[in-house]
């Protein structure tokens, strides 16, 4: 057998996609304007599937002190944070970051899939028990995979099954981790963190929650979910991304200040390059713009009712509550395919995302709304979707 035979099927799909016009699969947006809008071809579009939720990827305030970083840092730190890659940047982001979300500690990662790697498969190995929501990121499976950790699935959002999973547990929920995300981030639910954390007060355990699509997005400083349930003391590790609402590339995790032990034990951490200087600038100055303007938060939470109302009175069938992600439901890849190319012909950008990547089997145009869509764009989403319709 070749190298890359087992990936046969794969090429094949891959192959089809591609002859049969333009590819889905790392879509080349060939120009980008603003936050909202670029042009894939010959055709402008509206930026209407990516996590840029409170649409800082062109704040001048945010790009000026990146430019500043670069010219005054270099372009990069070339080494991880345990060798030379921690700058006076980085340690005064985790500071921010802590402070932030009002905890002891916080650690600065290069992306948000090493942080869930880093923190993840550190604390989660060998003899230890991780419970975990089944439509979990992949960021989260491979760090409990990588971990050595018992895996243990519960059924998504269903605190009543993670319950059942954990008295089975016995003595051992006492030092089981749990963990589960904020808003998912192909159906825009959330969790039931009220019920989880009840859950466990009662049997014990450590949770864990991935707020990298609900930072900046909920809460009333945006702190994400946990903090719009008032429940963020239970919370014993929150982690994020840089690459959402702070509109750059990175991650985080805050906690405790045992944490900081992860500096020394976590692999991911201590063999990654550390992020870019120019990066630690600009989200430093984002992380103020979501500390000081509420109303990005208020215009972003305008938008997402005012798309999923849209499409709902078209007759689409959408995700299960209003969400800066609103998944449009599609009966088949094939359909999927089609309605995604034409709504580019309408000018609209959307993900198109297929079965394994989407929950149930289904077949989802993943729509992202953000905070600096006009009314107008909102309803140039709609239109493109409504023509499809017809």
């Amino acid at each position: 057998m070749g190298l890359y035979d087992k990936f046969a099927r794969l090429a094949n799909d891959r192959e089809q996609f591609q002859t049969s016009g333009l590819n889905p699969f790392g879509t080349c947006i060939d120009e980008v304007y603003s936050a909202t809008q670029g042009r894939i071809g010959d055709q402008k579009i509206v930026l209407a599937g990516t996590n840029n939720y409170l649409g800082l990827t062109f704040d001048a305030q945010a790009i000026a002190a990146g430019q500043a970083a670069l010219a005054a840092l270099g372009t990069g730190t070339t080494g991880s944070r345990m060798a030379n890659g921690s700058y006076g940047s980085h340690l005064t982001l985790e500071r921010e970051l802590a402070e932030f979300f009002d905890r002891p500690s916080a650690i600065v990662f290069s992306t948000g899939y090493t942080a869930n790697l880093g923190v993840i498969s550190t604390l989660a190995g060998p003899g230890a028990v991780v419970l975990i929501d089944a439509d979990s990121h992949a960021s989260i499976y491979d760090a409990c995979a990588l971990g050595g950790a018992e895996i243990i699935r519960f059924r998504h959002n269903d605190a009543a099954d993670l319950e059942r999973r954990m008295l089975r547990l016995g003595e051992r929920a006492r030092e089981a981790i749990i963990i589960v995300e904020g808003i998912y981030s192909m159906l825009g639910d959330v969790a039931p963190l009220v019920e989880i954390v009840d859950i466990k007060r009662r049997l014990g355990g450590y949770l864990l929650v991935d707020e990298a699509h609900s930072f900046g997005v909920m809460g009333e400083h945006g702190r994400g979910l946990a903090e719009a349930l008032g429940v963020e003391q239970d919370v014993d590790i929150v982690l994020g991304t840089f690459s959402k609402s702070l509109a750059s590339i990175g991650g985080f995790a805050v906690g405790g200040k045992g944490m900081d032990v992860l500096r020394y034990s976590s692999r991911p951490y201590i063999f990654t390059a550390s992020p870019s200087p120019s990066s630690i600038a600009s989200v430093r100055t984002a992380l103020q713009k979501i500390a000081l303007h509420p109303e990005l938060r208020e215009k972003l939470w305008s938008n997402a009712h005012r798309l999923y109302h849209g499409l709902a009175e078209l007759g689409y069938t959408l995700g299960p509550r209003i969400s800066p992600v609103v998944p449009v439901m599609i009966g088949s890849k094939e359909e999927g395919l089609r309605f995604w190319r034409e709504l580019i012909a309408h000018g609209v950008y959307v993900n198109l995302v297929l079965p394994p990547a989407a929950p149930a089997g289904v077949t989802l145009l993943r729509c992202s709304v953000n905070a600096a869509h006009s009314d107008e764009e909102i309803d140039t989403i709609v239109r493109a979707f409504a023509a499809l319709k017809k």
